[in-house]
């Protein structure tokens, strides 16, 4: 994937700009993990990452200037101002009726960042039974209010999830890996609302 001024190209040869944009890279989608339980600074995340502060300066200006995350202070530092930043659940969680929905293409590049991360994620898996995770992936034909139901409730439950998040390595935390993705799928013959 590109990091230069140009947009990614979407698996259809369209160009993607913009949220999709900033959120199809892996160190961002880490970034607004941190940034979700606590306001830091691009050095309190470049350490925590183990990257650069460049580079976490860089990730940070392409996810506040999509609207992903705002400033949400600034503090002195050795006679210097270091911006803090956060991740605001509560915008991130209202549906806005002005929000254009992608192109199912363009998502894909979202998706490929996801799944990079999940294999990350994966390498740090604890196991045993007081671990114990959840699995499931699936592709099912179900009631479509049924799937409404799952649907909202499995958007609460991240929500919820998104909320209780704390600073990381606060005392009484345990780090947790979430992704998610619930969408409905193309059927071969299409439903009249599907078609055209």
């Amino acid at each position: 994937m590109s990091l230069g001024a140009e947009p990614d190209p979407a698996p259809s040869g369209r160009t993607v700009t913009g949220d999709l944009r900033a959120l199809a890279h892996p160190i961002r989608l880490r970034i607004l993990s941190l940034l979700t339980g606590a306001e830091m600074s691009a050095a309190e995340i470049a350490r925590e990452l183990g990257i650069t502060h460049a580079n976490a300066s860089y990730h940070l200006r392409l996810l506040l200037g999509s609207g992903s995350i705002v400033v949400a202070g600034q503090e002195k530092i050795r006679g210097g101002q270091a911006k803090r930043y956060r991740y605001d659940v509560n915008q991130a969680f209202t549906p806005r009726a002005d929000q254009d929905h992608p192109h199912p293409d363009d998502v894909q590049i979202i998706y490929a960042a996801l799944a990079a991360e999940l294999q990350r994620r994966a390498r740090e898996i604890v196991t045993g039974p007081a671990s114990a995770g959840t699995l499931t992936d699936a592709e099912l034909w179900v009631d479509l209010d049924e799937w409404k139901q799952i649907r909202d409730r499995v958007a609460q439950a991240s929500e919820h999830l998104h909320r209780i998040a704390q600073r990381p390595h606060s005392p009484g935390t345990v780090r947790v890996s979430a992704s998610i993705a619930l969408f409905r799928m193309r059927d071969a013959a299409p439903t009249p609302e599907e078609q055209p």
